[in-house]
């Protein structure tokens, strides 16, 4: 896709610092026009400092960073009017019908009254929420409220929607909706941002994303191409009772194998993967083979350690 595609956003050595710590540590990437653009990490990885700063929410400290070839420290007004922003947290007037949230946003882009109420209509439509107009926030579900968020954000019909975390708490036919909808807008020619910890959305909707850890970029690329290049195409996990843990880890570094340990499994990825196969001594234990995934890149590359903040 990129290769003929224009350059929606281009960041270039981006830095992030909050006093002394630094949340974002001399980044660059590209995101094209019409593509769907993962940003991966742990908490506290950056994801959301580098969203921020392109939203012209919180300044940057270091590099450049451009959307539609404007800079983001002199032209903020020009490029807030090109994104669409669907926040973490719920911004929904509960004051307010659905339909009066819509058109209470449309002000902020002085919007003609007639026009407000036509986009807001027809994003209600697109979204499934018609029959909702003239209900309150509070009547809405889980699901829909996360629907109205990206409806409102669509209003001013921008050119990148921006989402952090579009889905969290949601059931998972809410969140297929969801994906759904967002499938339309991509195929619409909207550029999507989206930071998420569900792997399986990331590698639904992504054609590109970036691991970000500790500020630093770890890979880019294609989710598949990545899992193959990073993980491979099958992995085993070997389930093993802690009492026999350790002497199993010691069995099994003397024997040369690669892996990682996570709980009460160990995880063998590609070719340690086939060997394992081989190694008689460990039958008896239970043994799972399946496809490597994106959780697999994920916990490669940032760790099983719980991350808390």
């Amino acid at each position: 896709m990129h290769r003929n595609a224009r350059v929606a956003v281009q960041a270039r050595h981006l830095i992030k610092r909050y006093g002394e710590l630094t949340a974002v540590n001399d980044i660059s990437f590209d995101i094209f026009e019409g593509e769907c653009f993962g940003f991966l990490g742990p908490n506290g990885a950056g994801k959301t400092s580098t969203m921020k700063m392109l939203s012209c929410v919180s300044p940057v400290n270091g590099g450049e960073l451009f959307v539609h070839g404007m800079d983001v420290s002199r032209e903020q007004r020009r490029i807030k009017f090109e994104l669409g922003i669907v926040s973490q947290s719920d911004s929904l007037d509960p004051d307010l019908s659905v339909l009066q949230n819509l058109l209470t946003y449309a002000r902020y882009f002085n919007m003609p009254r007639k026009l407000a109420e036509q986009r807001a209509m027809e994003s209600l439509r697109q979204f499934q929420l018609e029959e909702k107009a003239h209900q309150t926030i509070d009547e809405l579900s889980g699901g829909m409220r996360r629907r109205l968020l990206i409806a409102r954000a669509m209003l001013h019909d921008p050119r990148i929607l921006v989402l952090d975390e579009p889905t969290t708490g949601l059931d998972p036919q809410a969140r297929l909706l969801v994906w759904d909808k967002l499938a339309m807008l991509k195929s619409r020619g909207i550029t999507i941002l989206l930071t998420t910890h569900y792997m399986d959305e990331a590698a639904h909707l992504c054609d590109r994303l970036v691991v970000i850890d500790q500020g630093n970029v770890l890979v880019e690329g294609v989710p598949r191409e990545l899992v193959h290049e990073h993980v491979g195409d099958q992995v085993v996990e070997l389930r093993v009772n802690p009492v026999h843990m350790a002497s199993v880890v010691r069995r099994l570094t003397d024997e040369g194998m690669e892996f990682e340990y996570g709980g009460d499994s160990l995880y063998f990825y590609g070719d340690n993967s086939t060997a394992l196969n081989e190694n008689g001594s460990l039958n008896g234990y239970e043994m799972f083979r399946r496809p490597g995934n994106l959780e697999d890149l994920f916990l490669r590359l940032t760790g099983r350690g719980l991350r808390e903040g």
